[in-house]
């Protein structure tokens, strides 16, 4: 294997901080954001599990996202050669480990949103069935699922093969903005529905006792690893392509509060309509059946549906859409790292796995929910904390780093970062690694032994 540009000198970049910001808060923005936030708030206790969330992204979100930013900046590498770099040839694994979980998050990623990609189709086209419950059942696997599963793949490995600058900055430059002007037109349009008191009030009024249960706190800190994309390897990969005159302090909080501000205005957009409507036993019952039944079947419903609902989804394809980018950039980076061959055969290369691994998804849902489990989940929480480890005590000048470009303001907190990585990060980290490891065995044990 070769370093593939080990030395910095040829890699590509982003034209402007803008650019990154839009790039990095589209990696973090995805169906994460869209629908899992909103339905495991409520299930968590509304405005309680809304606070755990904020209090864990400056906690763990914040300085974990540093980290990756400080290891990649440095090491102007993707993963595995950015932590060999940063901590020596010990820590190579734990940048296999995140390419590894880019991969396979993406094999499924993409399953769910080649469903997204047939339903904003067919609502443009179409409009939703009255059946929708029988419909998701006949389009969710087999050929149909494969074949949307490709097509979004397809999509998602044309434009990471444009580069840095004129593929992923331009993509998210686009559509960024776009989704942002959806979700509020649509969130505007959710406040004049009927009973949508009664969805802010499930969504948002606090019980307080939640805080204190083990189980929401693990949720509301894994939904913060999903959701900021920590621990796969992409705001590190990013970061690779930044200048040392980058506030990377200052980009990581807008990038953060950007993604909570996308999760908390699409559940202003979601639960008004799941009162108004009276969905709220289906929403309880599965996420995904909410999303891909449950609303679609509204819709058909409503006076405006079609087009509420083809804006919905038109979103939901974004998102989807900009977070698929940065996981198939990880480890497309990295295979052009390691084995310094073209950005063109890196993804051909790369995209064509992942897209292979999906076509299990695509036939069996159960292989989805067990791959998400783990790499969706735990494997995102042990990369955390393998990240604030190595930049908390091993690497060296990780503070530098993070101190070039930046501000007077901005360097004050950065004692406050270093802290947390040393001392706050890996007890909760390890705690939500055990609660997200018994949650793995459930799973499988619920998928393929029950009975």
């Amino acid at each position: 294997m070769s370093s593939g540009g080990g030395d910095g000198a040829a890699r590509e970049s982003f034209g402007s901080s803008r650019g990154f910001i839009l790039a990095a808060v589209g990696s973090a923005v995805g169906l994460g954001n869209m629908w899992r936030f909103s339905y495991t708030a409520a299930e968590g206790g509304g405005a309680a599990f809304v606070f755990l969330y904020i209090a864990l992204t400056l906690l763990i979100g914040i300085p974990i996202m540093l980290a990756e930013m400080a290891a990649g900046r440095s090491g102007r590498l993707s993963p595995i050669g950015a932590l060999r770099k940063a901590g020596g040839k010990g820590w190579a694994p734990m940048g296999f480990l995140y390419v590894l979980s880019g991969l396979l998050i993406l094999s499924y990623y993409s399953v769910i949103a080649g469903w997204t990609v047939r339903y904003a189709i067919e609502a443009i086209v179409s409009g939703f069935p009255a059946d929708s419950g029988a419909h998701f059942t006949a389009i969710s696997t087999g050929p149909a699922a494969m074949g949307f599963h490709l097509l979004f793949m397809g999509l998602t490995m044309a434009i990471v093969m444009g580069g840095v600058e004129k593929g992923i900055e331009r993509a998210s430059t686009l559509m960024m903005p776009a989704l942002f002007v959806i979700l509020v037109g649509l969130a505007m349009w959710a406040f004049t529905l009927d009973g949508a008191g009664e969805g802010y009030a499930y969504y948002l009024t606090p019980t307080w006792g939640d805080i204190l249960d083990g189980p929401t706190f693990a949720a509301a800190a894994a939904q913060a690893f999903f959701s900021l994309s920590l621990g796969m390897g992409a705001m590190l990969t990013f970061a690779s392509y930044l200048g040392k005159d980058q506030n990377l302090p200052k980009e990581a909080t807008i990038i953060s509060f950007a993604d909570f501000g996308v999760a908390f205005i699409a559940g202003l957009v979601v639960f008004p309509i799941v009162f108004a409507l009276g969905l709220q036993n289906d929403v309880s019952e599965s996420t995904v059946g909410a999303l891909f039944i449950a609303l679609p079947g509204a819709f058909s419903e409503m006076g405006a549906g079609r087009l509420v609902g083809s804006l919905f989804f038109i979103a939901l394809l974004v998102g989807a859409l900009t977070s698929a980018i940065s996981l198939l950039e990880v480890v497309v980076s990295s295979v052009i790292d390691e084995f310094d061959i073209t950005r063109k055969k890196a993804t051909l290369y790369a995209g064509g796995l992942i897209a292979t691994l999906g076509l299990a998804s695509a036939y069996d849902t159960n292989i989805l929910g067990v791959i998400d489990a783990i790499a969706g989940e735990l494997f995102l929480v042990i990369g955390g904390l393998g990240l604030a480890i190595l930049v908390g005590y091993r690497m060296k000048g990780a503070r530098e780093e993070l101190e070039m470009g930046t501000t007077p303001f901005f360097k004050v907190g950065l004692d406050v970062v270093f802290f947390f990585l040393r001392y706050v990060v890996p007890p909760i980290v390890i705690f939500v690694i055990y609660d997200r490891l018994m949650n793995v065995i459930n799973v499988v044990q619920t998928t393929w032994f029950a009975g």
